[in-house]
């Protein structure tokens, strides 16, 4: 892969990232195309031998699994100010690194993996952190690059998060 492309990605994810840290959720979708899919497996623990299967699969359940309507109708609520869960609303931080392409389908699709760690303070004492790794499809659409799809693999196996409404 060329560097002028890995600096492409790198700077499209990074980009995303301080968009949600700054709440600027209406432009954060436009990262993503129309047809967008975002899902994050539930993780359980398993034995060495059953390690393929620590993950469930497409249809087998999922802490998300959306569409980018869906998505759109979450940052729809954060701006009304009637989602509880976020009303006073977190302060997060994203990290996102080791990006990395993996393969390269054409010259305007790519799928790239990262590693993320993501901080979530709430109020005066709630403290969150979600550590895991990213799989983007990502697709170049006039000029820009944006998520045509969003894997999201926790390393966590038990959520002691209040809730899930922070973007990944």
């Amino acid at each position: 892969m060329s560097a002028e492309l890995q600096y492409e990605i790198e700077q499209t994810l990074f980009a995303e990232a301080d968009l949600l840290d700054e709440r600027r959720f209406e432009d954060w979708l436009d990262c993503f195309t129309g047809d967008a899919t975002y899902w994050m497996p539930i993780r359980s623990t398993r034995g060495r031998d059953d390690a393929d299967r620590e993950f469930t699969k497409p249809g087998e359940g999922a802490l998300f699994d959306e569409t980018r309507r869906m998505l759109e109708m979450r940052v729809y609520k954060l701006e009304t100010g009637t989602s509880w869960s976020e009303d006073p609303p977190s302060r997060t931080r994203h990290f996102v690194s080791n990006v990395r392409i993996r393969e390269r389908h054409s010259d305007a699709e790519v799928t790239a993996s990262c590693n993320f760690f993501i901080y979530r303070s709430r109020l005066d004492t709630e403290q969150d952190l979600w550590v895991g790794r990213r799989l983007d499809r990502l697709r170049k659409e006039d000029g820009t690059w944006k998520i045509a799809r969003r894997e999201i693999y926790l390393d966590q196996t038990v959520l002691t998060a209040k809730n899930l409404s922070t973007f990944f």
